[in-house]
C-alpha cells in the first residue's frame, strides 16, 4: 500500500500519546460542558484574523468554572504550514458552583503556534504546536503543546467544501519545570457545515491533569460554532474589495 508505512507510524504515535488518557478513564464520572464560538475573517490567501471565546462546566451545564476569550493572526507561511499568533483572557473559578470565587487562576497568555498538515487520500492529518506565555495570578510560567490530529470528509461535495466531518486529536502540555508532563486531551468530533460562512461540531473532550490547579481534568461534551467570512474581490473591478 502507498501510504501504509505512514498510516501506521501515524497510529502508533497517536496510540502511545492517549495511553495516560486511557488509563484515567474512570477518574470522574461528571460530564460538563465545552462551549465554543469562533470567527475568521480572511483577508487574503496569506492573512487571516480570528476570535474566539469559550465557556466551560463541570457538570451538564452546571458548575461553569471556567471561560476565555482570544483573537489573534493567521499567517499561510506554505499551503501545508499555518503561523499564527495569539493572545486572550483565561480565567479559572473554584470547584463546586458557578463561578466560584476566590478565582484558581487569573491570567493572560500570548502564544505564537505552527500547524502543520498533511493529506493522505481523503484523510488530512495535522500536527499543531503551540508555545505558551503565561502571566498567570501565581506568577509567570511557560508550556508547550503538541497536538496530533485526524480528519475525514464526509458526504457529497456541495461549492467547493463538504459537509460532513469526522475527526479525532490527542494533545499533550508539557512546561520547563518539574514534573514537567502537565496535562492530556483527547477528542472525538462531528462536524456539520451547511455553508461556506458557518459550521457547528459536536463533540466528546476527555482531560487528564497531573499536578495542575488552573483547571480540573474531566469528561465534557464540547458544542462548538465556526463562523468564517473572507474578504472578496469585485472580479469586474479587481481593485474593489467586497465585504
Amino acid at each position: 500500500m502507498k501510504y501504509g508505512k505512514t498510516i501506521r507510524n501515524l497510529l502508533l504515535l497517536f496510540s502511545w500519546m492517549i495511553c495516560p488518557t486511557l488509563f484515567s478513564f474512570g477518574q470522574n464520572n461528571s460530564l460538563g460542558s465545552w462551549n465554543i464560538l469562533n470567527i475568521k475573517y480572511t483577508l487574503n490567501d496569506k492573512w487571516s484574523v480570528f476570535a474566539e471565546g469559550q465557556i466551560r462546566s463541570l457538570k451538564f451545564y452546571d458548575d461553569f468554572h471556567y471561560y476565555e476569550f482570544k483573537g489573534g493572526f493567521n499567517y499561510r507561511a506554505h499551503k501545508n504550514a499555518l503561523l499564527s499568533i495569539g493572545s486572550g483572557s483565561y480565567q479559572t473559578y473554584k470547584e463546586g458552583g458557578s463561578f466560584v470565587l476566590p478565582k484558581n487562576n487569573n491570567e493572560f497568555r500570548v502564544w505564537p503556534q505552527l500547524v502543520l498538515s498533511q493529506s493522505i487520500g481523503k484523510l488530512k492529518i495535522e500536527q499543531r504546536y503551540r508555545a505558551e506565555l503565561r502571566f498567570t495570578s501565581s506568577g509567570y510560567r511557560n508550556r508547550f503543546r503538541y497536538r496530533l490530529g485526524a480528519s475525514y470528509p464526509l458526504g457529497k461535495e456541495r461549492d467547493g467544501y463538504m459537509p460532513f466531518q469526522i475527526g479525532a486529536s490527542n494533545e499533550l502540555f508539557f512546561t520547563d519545570n518539574e514534573p514537567y508532563f502537565e496535562r492530556n486531551r483527547l477528542q472525538f468530533s462531528f462536524n456539520y457545515k451547511p455553508s461556506k460562512i458557518l459550521g457547528f461540531q459536536i463533540g466528546y473532550l476527555h482531560q487528564f491533569d497531573y499536578k495542575i490547579n488552573d483547571e480540573t481534568g474531566r469528561d465534557f461534551l464540547q458544542i462548538g460554532c465556526f463562523i468564517e467570512f473572507s474578504r472578496k474581490v469585485n472580479q469586474k473591478n479587481p481593485t474593489e474589495i467586497v465585504d
